[in-house]
């Protein structure tokens, strides 16, 4: 197997082509969405990973890093710093740092940020082939505005009132301090 290509940005270092690599997540490019937090992926644009995607999400408080939903394949998510809400099948709990969830295939769920600084979230999914995924309405949810308005399996749908415009930005976690 050979390396991948590490490209250095204005925003940090991207990852190019298949192969193996290792980056620093302070080191590494992030991408931003108005109001769905700031995050970063360790894989190509061009290669995706095909059996686990793994990241790092950062979300300030009040802030969804999507919709309600549960996949078909599973999904973990360990908070590495700060606080959030998970909304698991129409339930609130509270996270706080070194917490995991654990969300086997078809468990409905969103992390949204809470308390008094931004939260930092380890997320990895399994990645099959035929993969599905359904967006419920979703009261504990909405309160959050975190739920679709109308059931969907689409995720075209589910986003198509959100902008989403993502914009590649300088990594915000780790601190350097």
């Amino acid at each position: 197997m050979n390396e991948a290509t590490l490209a250095d940005t204005d925003t940090g270092k991207i990852v190019e082509g298949p192969g193996w690599f290792i980056v620093n997540v302070a080191e590494i490019s992030w991408e931003s969405v108005p109001d769905g937090g700031i995050w970063c992926s360790f894989e190509a644009d061009d290669a995706p990973n095909g059996q686990v995607g793994i990241g790092v999400h950062v979300l300030r408080p009040g802030e969804a890093n999507g919709r309600y939903h549960a996949e078909s394949d599973q999904e973990g998510f360990l908070v590495l710093s700060g606080e959030c809400i998970a909304v698991v099948e129409g339930e609130e709990r509270r996270l706080r740092q070194w917490d995991y969830l654990h969300c086997p295939p078809g468990t409905y769920h969103i992390t949204v940020g809470a308390g008094e600084v931004p939260c930092a979230i380890l997320m990895m999914g399994a990645r099959s082939p035929g993969k599905t995924i359904h967006y419920p309405v979703d009261p504990v949810a909405a309160r959050h505005g975190a739920s679709v308005a109308r059931e969907t399996s689409s995720p075209k749908e589910a986003y198509a009132d959100l902008p989403r415009t993502f914009t590649r930005v300088r990594a915000p976690w780790p601190s350097r301090d």
